[in-house]
């Protein structure tokens, strides 16, 4: 289906990034709007994830397969679901995706605590710095079967970043 907009999702293969998409999804379904999940990768993050010198055919085709799974997971035949993977840091990667969505999602969390404090938080900077509405979503906000809870099918998509 083509959709009246598009959300756009961040997925980074954590937990929190998989059930956001869950959400992204159901939300797309009830609006009638496309789904784009945005993963994007570098070097410095791979290696610190215990890659280093991995080749970058590798680390992209392993990041394609990925996504390709979650992708799978969440296919519905009435939501256009489409991936892209970008070498970038994320931040920016997600704000030049959603620049022009209707709705950027993201969890709340991908990184270790040590790379979270080296590099900051990529919901806060999406947050503070995204030209559309923002929905950052717990772990907790989206039930097992992928559909929202009251608090996270309660929020307003009112201009400008939502908490």
């Amino acid at each position: 289906m083509s959709g009246q907009g598009t959300i756009v999702v961040g997925v980074d293969g954590s937990k929190s990034s998989e059930a956001a998409l869950r959400w992204a999804v159901a939300e797309a379904a009830a609006t009638r709007r496309d789904v784009l999940v945005m993963t994007a990768w570098s070097q410095v993050v791979a290696a610190d994830a215990g890659a280093p010198g991995q080749p970058v055919d590798d680390l992209v085709a392993a990041h394609r397969a990925a996504q390709q799974k979650v992708l799978e997971a969440v296919a519905r035949p009435d939501v256009t679901i489409r991936g892209e993977i970008v070498e970038g840091d994320p931040t920016d990667v997600l704000l030049t995706a959603s620049d022009g969505a209707d709705l950027l999602v993201l969890g709340t969390h991908g990184r270790g605590a040590v790379m979270r404090t080296l590099l900051g938080s990529v919901s806060a900077r999406c947050l503070r710095k995204a030209n559309c509405p923002v929905v950052v979503l717990p772990l907790r906000a989206v039930a097992p079967e992928g559909t929202a809870t009251h608090e996270a099918a309660a929020m307003d998509y009112a201009p400008g970043p939502v908490l």
